[in-house]
């Protein structure tokens, strides 16, 4: 039974929720988890920290009877986590859940496609920075060559994990030049792409406003290739814009988060591997619920903890982000997925 739904300070409900099941990855893209800091010697969590799928399972119950109806499993690489279509399968069973979504790098996706489906995962997003491998492996500084990625897009939409979207995270100098390369592609392969401005998430990526490619220069780029026309959000506090090929190859869309940011419509927490609860992306902390999911609290104390947090919300960094950027402290991206 839905509790009484929050609202923030801002008005903003609640109804999205990412699930942050690992803090590794098995790259080392150097705008999420550069090396020099995620080297072998960086203490990532121990499994006994990390909460169990029984645990995990009720939060989301919890959060469902908020308002949460779309839920997606993030990390790190969620694929790493043990027996993930086990969760899978729990988190399918909760009434009321209406997506259950994950993202991926797509280096483990070819040989897991077919067990996520069967447990019940609906769709899938795959990180995918560039197509030709030379770039690929330098942006996520690794030996695994893109074709694995590529091949396990292909095993997902066989596995019916679909549609399919793709995102891509552009840096000036680094793989702008894989614009128009990634959007025909997509176009041909029947994924649905989707371009990222390059964000100061965390303190580690270096991140520089020069190094940024505005949303307005892609979509540009865009259509001096193919004929665009904007379309319509899905539903309300979507983040991408979105454009559809006025020949029928599908729709393109384009997120705007430095240049044009969207925290007025923002629905998304964030929980990380360990329990905590993120109201934004930009944060510094979270909130504890892990303690409240070991100690004695109930289900009905549970929900009103989060309640009281989202009620208190007020976030709104990237409206407020300076010329240089962001300012102070800052969860990492691979903490609390993207």
């Amino acid at each position: 039974m839905l509790a009484s739904a929050p609202r923030d300070v801002l008005g903003r409900p609640l109804r999205d929720l990412r699930v942050s099941v690992t803090d590794r990855c098995n790259l080392r893209c150097r705008y999420c988890m550069p090396r020099e800091v995620f080297g072998n010697d960086f203490p990532f969590l121990e499994r006994d920290e990390l909460l169990t799928f029984e645990e995990i399972e009720r939060v989301v119950r919890a959060l469902v009877g908020l308002g949460v109806r779309k839920v997606r499993l993030t990390g790190g690489e969620p694929l790493l986590r043990r027996d993930l279509p086990d969760l899978v399968a729990r988190l399918c069973r909760i009434d009321d859940l209406e997506d259950l979504a994950l993202t991926s790098n797509g280096v483990l996706l070819g040989r897991m496609a077919g067990e996520l489906a069967a447990a019940g995962l609906r769709r899938v997003t795959v990180s995918l920075d560039a197509l030709d491998d030379a770039t690929f492996r330098a942006v996520s500084d690794t030996t695994i060559p893109v074709q694995t990625v590529l091949d396990g897009i292909v095993a997902a939409r066989a596995a019916g994990l679909a549609p399919i979207k793709v995102n891509a995270v552009l840096q000036r100098g680094v793989n702008d030049d894989q614009v128009e390369d990634l959007a025909g592609w997509a176009r041909d392969t029947g994924v649905t792409l989707r371009f990222i401005e390059f964000m100061d998430v965390g303190t580690t990526n270096q991140w520089k406003r020069d190094r940024v490619v505005p949303a307005v220069e892609v979509a540009d780029r865009i259509a001096a290739r193919w004929q665009i026309e904007p379309i319509d959000p899905d539903h309300p506090g979507e983040v991408a814009e979105r454009y559809r090929y006025t020949d029928g190859a599908g729709e393109v869309g384009i997120i705007a988060s430095v240049t044009r940011p969207f925290c007025g419509t923002c629905s998304r927490a964030r929980l990380s591997a360990i329990g905590e609860l993120y109201t934004c992306l930009f944060a510094a902390e979270g909130h504890d619920l892990r303690a409240l999911v070991r100690g004695d609290a109930d289900d009905t104390a549970l929900r009103a903890s989060v309640s009281a947090i989202w009620s208190r919300r007020d976030d709104r960094a990237s409206e407020l982000r300076a010329a240089d950027g962001l300012q102070g402290p800052r969860v990492e991206m691979s903490y609390i997925g993207g």
